[in-house]
Parts: C-alpha cells; sequence; structure tokens
C-alpha cells in the first residue's frame, strides 16, 4: 500500500480527483461480505482479507470503499502518465548522482534499514493466501510421512523478517527451514536481533542475488531448495543484472521447485509521480533515499523468466528477427520465438544451457484504485505477481499460486492478488 500523498506531492495529481473513472460491468447479485456495510454480513475484518472481487460498477460511489479491484486506468490518467514520463526522461538523474547510487547500491540499503527498525515494516500475512505451496509447506506431516517432511524456502530481500517471521509463525512443519537472504547487512542483523529468531528454523545471511562469485546464499546447496520467495525485490535490480539473478535462483532450486513472485508494474502510481533527477533509466529511477526501483511489464517478465533473456535489449531484436523470418502471419507462442532465435545464435552447447527457461505458472498484472476519502484522492497502484517453476519432479505436490482466481495464467483484468 502506497502511503498517504503530502500536500506538496498531491500536486502533482491536479486532475486525478475529478477523473471519470472507467467501471467494469458485472451481473448483479447478492450483496457480497466484501462489499456489505452490515455488522451481520461483513468481511472488511477478515485476517487476510479477501482480495480480488471489489469491481467498480457504474452506480458505484468510487469514495465509498477505501479499494476497488481491477479499475482500467481512465484515458485522463493514461495521458497524465505519458506527460510525467517525458519529464521524467528530460531531467535525468545527473551523471555524478547516478554513479554513486549504481556503484554501491548495498550502501544506500544499509541506510535505509540503518534507520527504519523491525516496527516500520507490516508483515505480509497474505503470502499465503496468495501462493498457496506456502500453506502446503506449513502443514504438519501425513503420518505415513513419519513425522518428518523437510522442505526449504529461499527468501530473497528479507528486509527486517515480515515475511519469514509470519510464515514461521504459522508453521505445523518441524522439517521446514528458512533461507533469509537479504543485500543488506543492516536487514540481515535485523532479523538476527529479533526474539522470534530461531537457528533451529532460520539462518539469516548477506547474500547479493545477482553475484557471478557466490551464487549460492550461505548454507544453501545446489537444487536444494523448494520454493524461493522475491516479494519487491527483483525491481531493485538493473537490466544487467536480470540473466544472473535468475541464473542463481535457478541453480538453487530443485527441479520442480517455484518461484514465487510478485513487484511494482509500469503505471504505477509510485513511477508516475516520480519527480525530476530520479531517471535513470526506462522505467529504472533512484528514490529519494538511494535506493533504486524498475517498474516491469508483463510480457518483459514472461521474457525474463522463459528462457528469453540474453543481454538487455538483444532478446527484442531476436524476437523482431525471427517474427520477420516467420512473416506475419505465423504467431506462435511469443517466449518460443525469442527462444529460437537465441539457441540459433548460441556458439556452443554451454552457452545455450546457461538460459534458464522457467514454467510459468501464472502471471498477472494487478491493478487497484486506492481512495483517500479524507483528501478525495484516487490513486492507480499496479503490481505483477507470478509463479514459477523449475522443470523436473517436485516431492512436494502440485500446488499452484492465485488461489482466488483458480486459472494458470491469468490477464490483466482478472488477477486477484493483494
Amino acid at each position: 500500500m502506497v502511503a498517504e500523498l503530502s500536500d506538496q506531492e498531491s500536486l502533482l495529481l491536479p486532475s486525478l480527483t475529478s477523473m471519470s473513472l472507467d467501471p467494469i460491468t458485472s451481473p448483479p447479485g447478492p450483496v457480497l461480505p466484501h462489499r456489505s456495510h452490515s455488522p451481520s454480513n461483513n468481511l472488511k475484518r477478515s485476517d487476510p482479507f479477501q482480495f480480488g472481487s471489489r469491481y467498480l460498477l457504474p452506480d458505484d460511489n468510487p469514495f465509498e470503499f477505501n479499494a476497488w479491484d481491477h479499475v482500467e486506468i481512465t484515458p485522463e490518467f493514461r495521458a497524465y502518465a505519458s506527460n510525467q514520463y517525458a519529464f521524467q526522461r528530460a531531467n535525468p538523474v545527473s551523471p555524478f548522482d547516478a554513479s554513486r547510487v549504481n556503484a554501491a547500491p548495498e550502501k544506500w540499503w544499509n541506510k535505509f534499514y540503518g534507520n527504519h527498525t523491525a516496527n516500520f515494516f507490516k508483515d505480509r500475512k497474505w503470502l499465503r493466501q496468495e501462493f498457496p505451496i506456502l500453506e502446503e509447506l506449513t502443514k504438519p506431516p501425513e503420518p505415513k510421512q513419519g513425522g518428518d517432511r523437510r522442505a526449504q524456502i529461499l527468501e530473497v530481500g528479507a528486509g527486517a523478517g515480515n515475511t519469514a517471521f509470519p510464515i514461521l509463525r504459522v508453521n505445523r512443519n518441524p522439517g521446514l527451514f528458512i533461507h533469509a537472504c537479504d543485500f543488506s547487512k543492516k536487514a540481515v542483523e535485523l532479523i538476527q536481533s529479533s526474539p522470534d529468531y530461531d537457528p533451529v528454523y532460520i539462518r539469516a545471511s548477506v547474500w547479493d542475488i545477482a553475484s557471478i562469485d557466490s551464487p549460492l546464499p550461505p548454507g544453501v546447496e545446489e537444487g536444494s531448495i523448494d520454493v524461493v520467495l522475491l516479494i519487491f525485490i527483483f525491481s531493485a535490480l538493473s537490466r544487467t543484472q536480470w540473466k544472473q539473478a535468475v541464473h542463481n535462483i535457478w541453480q538453487a532450486l530443485k527441479p520442480g521447485g517455484e518461484v514465487c513472485f510478485r513487484d511494482y508494474g509500469r503505471g504505477d502510481l509510485a513511477q508516475v509521480r516520480f519527480k525530476k533527477e530520479r531517471w535513470l533509466d526506462e522505467n529504472f529511477y533512484a528514490r529519494g533515499d538511494g535506493t533504486r526501483v524498475y517498474f516491469f511489464e508483463e510480457e518483459e517478465l514472461r521474457e525474463i523468466w522463459g528462457g528469453s533473456l540474453r543481454e538487455g535489449r538483444e532478446m527484442t531484436h531476436a524476437y523482431e528477427a525471427k517474427e520477420f523470418e516467420h512473416g506475419q502471419d505465423h504467431n506462435p507462442n511469443g517466449n518460443d520465438i525469442v527462444r529460437e532465435a537465441i539457441i540459433a545464435n548460441c556458439t556452443s552447447e554451454e552457452d545455450c544451457s546457461l538460459i534458464p527457461s522457467f514454467e510459468i505458472v501464472s502471471l498477472g498484472v494487478d491493478r487497484r484504485l486506492l481512495i483517500n476519502r479524507q483528501k478525495q484522492l484516487k490513486m492507480y497502484r499496479c503490481w505483477i505477481q507470478g509463479n514459477f517453476r523449475k522443470p523436473g519432479r517436485s516431492d512436494q505436490r502440485d500446488v499452484t499460486s492465485h488461489s482466488t482466481s483458480q486459472q494458470n495464467d491469468v490477464d490483466s483484468s482478472s488477477t486477484s492478488l493483494k
């Protein structure tokens, strides 16, 4: 959830309070608990809250609730965002400041966690709802398993432990172990100083997901991890780091292992409201505290995790070349086109083997309209959530993500995410 806008920041959005909304038509039916104001039929206080079903209908008052799901961006906001992007590109970060934030990104994350205690962050109680594999791993072992069902979770970008500790608090599987890694030494110290930190079930360590010299975190063996959690961490990487990061995750996962992914999407309010001297590269920004953030497109993530990523924009050139070769009437899966083109250009079998190709179990865009009812502000948020699987057999039962949507391939208008 985005923090409340300051008066100065709200001036950046002069027309949002008066913008019309594009409501989504939904068939009439009984008043559902998440839209009800009746004390006897109200789930606004459920824990976790059921997201993904509050559609904005033509007769709705947008200021009746604090949030609406699957609200399409209006033409007015789209034009406003386009103008903002042009302004940001015309006023980029200075070369001196760009070199500072790119040369030592860990320095800025150490400062960030040095300025914020663990109480600053909210626990992510919604993770088990959105990624049912976590619910599965924390269940007690069945009697036929002899009381021993070992499973390992690798959380990258563990921060202050607001993902790892909530999982451990509900864990009923004595064989579960969490490797909580972060780029920041300060973040790791926050986790280790927590009263919930128990080395029997969790190990916190400093690790760079894009490291070439240390492709695996401390204590993690190759092919040993059941689930990798990447929650708002991939966006901290630059384009040049994506390939190595995906390769390192591939190396840590066992065959059949899964990646649970959630991050910022292009067009999110956090991107649109950036001021001058924050733009580093297309969709890539430096925050005021020196940390970096990238805003993804859905197809971009399909290329990154589907094995189509080579180096930077080469994947786009490969796609265009293969598309031209097939002709306009040929329209197979985009990932397959790019992968064919890349493999055709590999100089050796070893080069091609270094392109991890995850199965895209699910990937969808979560567009939500958040409402500040006191200031009558409408704030468009955009996140992307996905579940990627390393091919091969898994010792765990096949449990897919997006329990609320029950889909394998989620489009931008039907995802139920938090």
